[in-house]
C-alpha cells in the first residue's frame, strides 16, 4: 500500500491492494512481531532495501527496558544474637542470648527495577500479505542484594555485645558445618555451635531473568483507508528463573576465617512455559509517514517447574541437596501498543508499551527451609505476575 498527500491534507487517500494483501509485517515484541509494508514512499532513498508491497524477508532489531514482579515472599533470614548451644551460660542448652532484632529479611530488598534488554526478529512476507516469523527476547537479570553484618546500626547492641552476632535456626546439619569452636570468648569451645549460630556476616541475593521465544503466522483479514485489521497464531516459549542465594560466614574470636568456616545455601526456581498463542491487531494511520497500532494476543501455556535447593560447605566438600518438579496450566494474556514511523521506503522505526501478564506461576514464599536433613522450601501459587515496559526498534524489509 502507498500512501501520497494532496494540498496539504492531514490524511491520504488510500490505494486499496487487490484482496487482503496488505503488510509487510508489523514490528511487535512478542507475538504480533514484524514489520509491514510502509504508509509513505516518500522521499525515496537509495537504499539496499525492498519496495513496498514486495515479497521477501525482512528483519528487526528492539531495545527493551522491561521490569517484572518481584515475586519472593517476606522470610526473616537472620537475627541479632545466638543460641546458647551446650548451656553453659544459662544453664539450660537452647537458649537464646541477645535482642533477637530482624537482621536480615527478604521484604527488606530494593525496589523493583527495569533492566534492559532486546528483541530480535526474522521473517518471510508472502505476496498476500500473509507472512512467517521468528522473534526472540532476552531481558537481562535483575538483581537484589542485601547483607548483615557484626555492626548493628548505630552500633546499638547489648552490653554483652550479644547483638554482634548473627543467628538463622538451621538444623539438622552434620559436623562438617560446626564452624569455628571458639567463636566468643571466655567460653568452651563450640559453646555456640554451628556456622549460621553467632556468623558474623551473612548475605543474600535474588536474581530475575526473563526470555520470550514466539514462531507463528500474521494474516491480513480486513482494511478501510485508514486502519487495518489482521490476526495472528503461532507458538511460544516464556522462561522465568529466579534464584534465591544466601551466605554465612563465622569468624573465630581472633577475626579468623576459613573456606571451611563458610555456608552457601541457593533456591533456583525455574519455570519454562510453552503452548499455543491467538490474537488480532489493529493499525490506525494518523498522519504522513506515521500510524499507531494495538495488538492483542492471548495462550494457554504448560509451565514446566523446576524447584532445587541446596546447601554447601564454603569449600564445597559438602552439600545437600533437594528437588522436585510439577507441571502448571498458566493463561496469558498480551498487549503492545506502538507509534510506527516510517522516514523512507525499506526502513521502519516504532515506540511502544508492551505488557504481558501471567496467571497461576509459582513463587518463593519462603525460599529458605532451614532443615538441612531434609530441605522444603515454602512455594505458593502467584496468581497474577506482570512483565511490562517500554520498547524502540528500527527494521528493514529486503
Amino acid at each position: 500500500m502507498r500512501h501520497r498527500y494532496f494540498g496539504g491534507a492531514l490524511l491520504a487517500a488510500v490505494a486499496v491492494l487487490a484482496g487482503p494483501s496488505l503488510s509487510k509485517a508489523q514490528f511487535t515484541a512478542g507475538e504480533g512481531g514484524g514489520f509491514q509494508a510502509p504508509l509513505n514512499t516518500d522521499p525515496i532513498v537509495h537504499l539496499p532495501t525492498g519496495h513496498a508491497g514486495d515479497a521477501g524477508f525482512y528483519t528487526g532489531f528492539e531495545f527493551v527496558m522491561l521490569t517484572q514482579t518481584r515475586a519472593i515472599g517476606h522470610q526473616n533470614i537472620a537475627q541479632r544474637g545466638f543460641v546458647d548451644s551446650t548451656g553453659t551460660i544459662l544453664g539450660i542448652p537452647g537458649q537464646f542470648i541477645g535482642s533477637g532484632a530482624r537482621a536480615l529479611n527478604t521484604a527488606d530488598f530494593s525496589p523493583r527495577t527495569f533492566q534492559p534488554g532486546f528483541n530480535l526478529e526474522v521473517g518471510w512476507r508472502a505476496e498476500d500479505g500473509t507472512r512467517i516469523f521468528w522473534n526472540y527476547t532476552q531481558v537481562y537479570d535483575a538483581h537484589y542484594s542485601q547483607g548483615a553484618s557484626l555492626v548493628p546500626w548505630n552500633f546499638r547492641t547489648t552490653v554483652d555485645l550479644a547483638d554482634t552476632f548473627l543467628t538463622s535456626p538451621v538444623f539438622n546439619f552434620n559436623p562438617a558445618f560446626a564452624g569455628p569452636g571458639n567463636k566468643v570468648a571466655n567460653l568452651p569451645d563450640f559453646s555456640v555451635y554451628g556456622i549460621w549460630n553467632g556468623a558474623s556476616q551473612m548475605d543474600i541475593k535474588f536474581t530475575q531473568r526473563y526470555q520470550e521465544m514466539n514462531f507463528g503466522v500474521r494474516v491480513p483479514m480486513f482494511q478501510t483507508d485508514y486502519s487495518r485489521a489482521y490476526g495472528i497464531a503461532g507458538g511460544k516459549f516464556d522462561w522465568f528463573f529466579e534464584r534465591f542465594y544466601w551466605r554465612a560466614v563465622s569468624y573465630d574470636i581472633n577475626g579468623n576465617t576459613r573456606p571451611d568456616f563458610a555456608a552457601n545455601y541457593t533456591n533456583t526456581l525455574s519455570q519454562r512455559m510453552y503452548g499455543p498463542f491467538l490474537g488480532c491487531g489493529n493499525e490506525i494511520f494518523v498522519a504522513n509517514q506515521f500510524s499507531l497500532s494495538l495488538d492483542l494476543t492471548g495462550s494457554i501455556l504448560m509451565n514446566v517447574v523446576k524447584q532445587r535447593a541446596k546447601y554447601k560447605l564454603g569449600d564445597e566438600t559438602v552439600q545437600s541437596k533437594w528437588g522436585r518438579e510439577e507441571f502448571r496450566l498458566v493463561p496469558n494474556a498480551n498487549a503492545a501498543f506502538n507509534l510506527w514511523w516510517y522516514p523512507v521506503e525499506g526502513v521502519q522505526i516504532r515506540v511502544g508499551y508492551q505488557a504481558m501478564t501471567f496467571f497461576n506461576t509459582l513463587y518463593m514464599d519462603e525460599p529458605v527451609g532451614f532443615n538441612y536433613g531434609n530441605i522444603d522450601p515454602g512455594y505458593k501459587i502467584k496468581y497474577f505476575r506482570l512483565v511490562h515496559g517500554f520498547n524502540v526498534g528500527i527494521g528493514f524489509f529486503f
